[in-house]
Order: structure tokens, then sequence, then C-alpha cells
């Protein structure tokens, strides 16, 4: 039997597998488990770390990526089912697409609940990149991440209109992520003014074959609150009002560290024939 649940971290619906499954195995089993469930946007897959004391368990996405909103979710899962768990929590998980650990904090909240916080993986680098789809032409923040890299779309840029039109979108992530080399890539449309920011991103994963626009994207937001602090060259604190709900970003660009928090809930538990 395949035994995995479903959880919704900010309406960024994730399926965590706790049954093994051979890497190969993985992105059809992750298709399987979305044609099964049509609101899955995503599935990672756990794995136990024999012998460390410092970290939990390991995540591994079906595309090799990185995945914030999936990391918090394999946390909450893991919290839900200790008893030892006390009022707050501090995990570290290791993450496909992440070369260190992955920090997190949560704090139950209601039933099957937490408030989570995860100490985001630093940039790789941040630059601004030219990029051509059809007739259009301009240059976009870059964010190159382990396992992911995020370009920050705002309203100014002619690819903004995009936004109007999903599916030209979704062709343009997949020729943009070809172009870059990248695990996976993600558009992220912004839009507003201050700390509070509206944001739809569209991501698309080569190795898992999926091109969403999710309802929450964590490290795109991350991604966001990097642009931004380094564009003011201070520490910028916002809430990314989300398809899902909000997500609120601290990022410093003199410690390099980026704090995201958002809501977790566990909402299934299930067993199918593997």
């Amino acid at each position: 039997m395949l035994r995995y649940s479903i959880l919704d971290p900010t309406g960024n619906i994730t399926a965590i597998v706790e049954s093994p499954v051979e890497i190969a195995r993985q992105p059809s089993t992750a298709a399987a488990i979305m044609r099964r469930h049509p609101e899955v946007e995503q599935v990672g897959f756990l794995q136990d770390v024999p012998d460390s004391k410092n970290v939990w368990a390991a995540l591994r996405m079906a595309g090799g990526e990185f995945c914030g909103n999936a990391s918090m979710s394999a946390a909450a899962l893991l919290l839900s089912q200790d008893s030892r768990a006390e009022d707050e929590v501090h995990i570290n998980l290791l993450v496909s697409g992440a070369g260190e650990p992955v920090a997190l904090c949560l704090r139950p909240e209601g039933e099957n609940g937490y408030l989570a916080e995860i100490v985001m993986p630093p940039a790789l680098g941040i630059s601004g990149t030219a990029f051509t789809f059809g007739n259009m032409r301009g240059t976009l923040p870059l964010v190159r991440m382990e396992g992911i890299s995020h370009l920050v779309i705002e309203p100014d840029s002619v690819f903004f209109s995009l936004l109007e039109n999903r599916s030209a979108a979704e062709e343009a992530v997949r020729a943009f992520c070809e172009t870059l080399g990248a695990d996976g890539l993600g558009l992220m449309f912004l839009d507003g003014r201050g700390t509070d920011l509206r944001m739809t991103p569209l991501v698309y994963v080569p190795g898992s074959g999926t091109c969403f626009w999710e309802n929450s994207c964590a490290s795109g937001s991350a991604a966001v609150g990097m642009v931004l602090a380094a564009k003011a060259d201070s520490a910028a604190a916002i809430s990314l009002r989300e398809p899902g709900g909000t997500l609120q970003v601290r990022s410093d660009p003199a410690s390099g560290e980026t704090r995201l928090r958002g809501h977790v809930r566990v909402t299934a538990r299930l067993e199918i024939p593997d």
C-alpha cells in the first residue's frame, strides 16, 4: 500500500508520500496521486535519516526541485505524528534542491493546523537578465536558488501582459526555463504598493512535467522579498496576498537571511494500492 497525506499550505495543496518509493518511480507516482486528487499541485516523498540527531527526515520532491511550502507541509506532518511535540518545535529537514538542512519552526494552531516559519536557502545570485518571447523583449530580475529559480514580473514590464494570456505565460515559462537550464522556474507576477502586495505565481518543473498557476509559492515569495530588499539595500518585510492566502516574508541582505511564515494544515491521511 502507498501511504500519503494531503496538506494545505496557504492553498498550495501538497501530497507528502510516507511509503518508500524509488526515485525513478517518483514522477509516475506523483502523477497518479495528482490524477486521483486534481487539487494537488505538487508531491514530495519522505525518507528517514538514520542516526541523525539534528535532522528529522529527508524530503525529495518528485522533480528533484526545492519547495518551501512542501518543506513546511512535511514538517507539519511529522509534528502531527510526534507525541512529544511541544507548543513550539524546531525541525531541520534535508530537502531536495537545498545543499544544507532547512530550519523550520512550527506552533500548533487549531485542529491539525500549524503556524510555520521557514528559513529559506539563500539565493545563489540575483541579477537583471534579458529575455525574449515573441515580440516581447525586456530585462527581468532573476533569483537563482538551489533547486529552483524565479523571475519577478512587475506591471512596468512588457512581460506583465502574460498574466492576461495564461497559455502564452505557460509557453514562456517553459522556454525561459530551458534557456536558463534551471531545475524549475517560477514567474512571479507582482502588483501593489508598499508592504501590502499581490502576487500570482506560475511554476514549471521539467523533472515532474508540471506547470501550475499555484495558489501560493513559498520560494517565489522569498525571491520577491530578496529582490525588494536588494533594491532598497535594506531589510524588507512584506505581506504577499496570493490566490490561496497570505505569506509573510522578511529578507535581510546584510545577513543574507530570508524567513517566510505561513499556515499549514493536515487535511487527509490516505492509503491506496501501490
